[in-house]
Formats: C-alpha cells, sequence, structure tokens
C-alpha cells in the first residue's frame, strides 16, 4: 500500500497494517481508559515474546498481508 504525499510515494512498512489491526482489537476489548500506556504496554508484551524466542509479529503479519 502506498499514500501519496504531495510528489512522494510513502510505503507502510511490511506488518505494520497487522500489527495496528492487533493493537486495535485489544483496544476495543480492553477498553482502556489510557490508550497510550495500554498501547505501550501491548507493544512491549509483543517485543517480549519475540525477544523469549516466540513469534515475530511483524514478520507474521507480513506473511498475512502478502
Amino acid at each position: 500500500m502506498s499514500i501519496a504525499s504531495s510528489n512522494t510515494n510513502m510505503r507502510v512498512p511490511a506488518g505494520f497494517r497487522n500489527l495496528l489491526e492487533g493493537l486495535a482489537r485489544e483496544v476495543l476489548r480492553e477498553q482502556p481508559t489510557n490508550v497510550v500506556a495500554f498501547a505501550a504496554q501491548h507493544f512491549q508484551k509483543l517485543l517480549e515474546q519475540r525477544e523469549a524466542g516466540g513469534i515475530d509479529p511483524v514478520t507474521w503479519g507480513a506473511m498475512l498481508e502478502d
């Protein structure tokens, strides 16, 4: 997906859309009062899972987008 911005084409990085959709689902499910803090915790959990040798959500999301 590319977005036209003046004379520059910007591309959304592979897997980014999937990450944002996952965050949006969790926000809608949990209805946190502080969305920014919730998002920080959400992404921290994903980072910890990746570092622990689990699935990298960005790589996995990129495969889903293809």
